[in-house]
């Protein structure tokens, strides 16, 4: 009977863990809306282009992919497979006096 319990309370974590809303917040804020005209033109249209977001990480496109087994975010790629960043400003290097 004690084994079962355990069990019982296992697959609750386990299923608490496929919760999709914990997902959805991976890769940084919400959802870019609407998506630049730019970015329209230059993304291979494979891509669900409804769920696109910036990876705080490194500045790139990521657009939210739905597998048959988890829900992950992919690099935003062109029709020719390079992946669509955002313009990083360069910092400013202090004067040499």
């Amino acid at each position: 009977m004690k084994r079962t319990g355990v069990m019982l309370a296992a697959a609750m974590v386990m299923l608490a863990a496929c919760d999709e809303t914990t997902q959805s917040g991976a890769a940084g804020g919400p959802f870019l809306s609407p998506l630049p005209e730019r970015i329209l033109t230059l993304a291979d249209p494979k891509q669900d282009l409804n769920a696109v977001k910036v990876d705080p990480a490194d500045g790139c496109l990521v657009y939210r992919h739905v597998g048959p087994v988890e829900t992950t975010f992919l690099p935003l790629r062109t029709r020719d497979g390079r992946p669509i960043c955002t313009q990083v400003e360069a910092e400013a290097t202090p004067a040499a006096t």
